[in-house]
């Protein structure tokens, strides 16, 4: 049987030193190579934004997947497999040691793990790839749906209201996947997904590779505060002109780069100032160069934006842009939030065997010494001795066995709607449970029982009031 090449993973929410841990780790194991996995990071352009290392802090450590695909396109986890793996296996020819570096935890899900949930449907197409086409394959579902003007969202909740539920009605390519699935074989997604996805998704007993896990990890408040500071660091870095470059008011903000956290948060402050002369002018003209910005006009509206919130006597322009930025950190501090519950899961419900490091006291002394003694060092004996063999990253089979009993007790298929918390969807008993233990949650329900008690003596008051009154 053939060895499994060795592989260091580090994860982590975002803000917690990923990067800065994998470039400092080369001084102390040579001949490291950092494979990146973020999902943002993955694309050309928006390098201040989406907190790429830049060339002169690489310190000559080669960079794979670094800003390498183009912003327009959709790079799924399994188009990251694909790329990784004949990445990786260059790097250990080369007697190297990849180290998969990123807070996108599906695409590490993806590239360790012989299965992933969400590429089931791709997956099972591409297995039948090679096979003859039958006469009722020669019209596909999804295709001969849309050519006839139908909604194929609609024609799926007819189809499989199961699998509809788990799909968001503008998520064209999942649907897309499904209908094709089920007009190439006969078989109901949903059926398919629970008969084989909730026992598979998140294993890695069989993993591909002899993996090291690393979590670079630090406390919410601690993370939460840094978290302003970067992004107040990354508007006085040019955030703004980067959002402007890549500004269009017709925008199509879940596919590409667009999704990237700071893009759509700018979208009001843009389409309000940025562009308002020029739709001014073009109302009353029939002159298309008029949407056209000069490089000066460019320059010019980059920094006057970068200058609103210190200079500007346009309050609503402070506002919008103030806004804006906030909306930027808060839904940071979300995702921090997600991050952190994701690795949770892999750990607690998929029995991955994650080796934590503290970052909480280098980040807020902001110290180098705190972050080599309490982080660096760490991880390096973690990784030596999982290079010396003493570390073992297999799972144990009852651990892997418990965690595949928990996940599909967890029912992921489930839907829950909170009427208290403007009809939220949340999948799976799992995700329900969890919120109805936030705080938020806890906060409105007694707010609608408050309500719902003093509605109460106050309808009593009144039939009171009229019994008086009839008497």
């Amino acid at each position: 049987m053939k060895k499994k090449g060795k592989v260091v993973v580090i994860m982590g929410p975002t803000c917690s030193g990923k990067s800065k841990l994998a470039i400092d780790l080369a001084t102390h194991c040579p001949n490291i190579e950092i494979i990146n996995a973020d999902s943002m990071q993955v694309y050309h352009g928006l390098d201040v934004l989406t907190n790429k290392v830049p060339l002169h802090e690489q310190k000559g450590i080669p960079h794979h997947l670094l800003g390498t695909v183009s912003p327009s396109v959709e790079f799924t986890a399994k188009e990251f497999r694909d790329s990784a793996i004949p990445i990786i296996d260059g790097i250990l020819s080369r007697d190297c040691l990849p180290v998969i570096v990123g807070g996108t935890n599906y695409y590490i899900q993806a590239l360790v793990s012989p299965f992933l949930l969400i590429d089931t449907a791709e997956d099972f197409n591409d297995s039948l790839q090679n096979e003859p086409p039958s006469g009722d394959e020669q019209n596909d579902e999804g295709s001969e749906f849309q050519r006839n003007g139908f909604n194929s969202y609609d024609y799926l909740k007819q189809l499989d209201p199961v699998a509809a539920n788990r799909v968001h009605p503008n998520n064209h390519r999942r649907i897309s996947q499904y209908l094709s699935l089920h007009a190439r074989c006969g078989i109901l997604p949903s059926k398919l997904y629970q008969e084989k996805a909730a026992e598979n998704w998140g294993r890695i007993d069989d993993c591909r590779y002899d993996c090291c896990f690393i979590c670079v990890d630090a406390a919410i408040p601690v993370i939460d505060q840094y978290v302003g500071q970067r992004v107040d660091c990354m508007i006085d870095a040019g955030l703004l002109g980067e959002v402007y470059d890549v500004y269009n008011p017709h925008a199509n903000y879940s596919r590409g780069l667009r999704q990237a956290i700071g893009v759509r948060e700018f979208d009001d402050f843009l389409k309000a100032y940025l562009l308002e002369d020029m739709i001014d002018k073009a109302s009353h003209s029939k002159d298309e160069s008029l949407f056209l910005v000069s490089p000066n006009k460019n320059k010019m509206l980059k920094e006057y934006t970068k200058e609103i919130l210190c200079f500007s006597d346009d309050d609503k322009a402070k506002i919008l842009l103030a806004e804006a930025i906030d909306k930027v950190k808060l839904n940071t501090r979300r995702l921090v939030r997600r991050q952190k519950r994701m690795l949770t899961r892999l750990t607690t419900l998929f029995g991955w065997n994650i080796h934590y490091v503290d970052a909480t006291e280098s980040i807020l002394c902001k110290s180098d010494e705190s972050w080599e003694a309490q982080v660096v060092r760490p991880a390096v004996e973690i990784i030596r001795s999982f290079l010396s063999g003493e570390e073992c990253s297999e799972v144990a089979s009852d651990a892997s066995d418990s965690a595949r009993i928990r996940l599909i007790e967890r029912n992921l298929w489930n839907q829950y709607v909170c009427k208290a918390c403007g009809d939220r969807v949340l999948r799976g008993a799992h995700e329900w449970e969890q919120h109805k233990q936030g705080r938020g949650h806890r906060k409105r329900i007694s707010r609608i029982q408050k309500s719902q008690q003093h509605n109460l003596k106050c309808s009593q008051a009144e039939r009171i009031e009229n019994l008086c009154y009839e008497v």
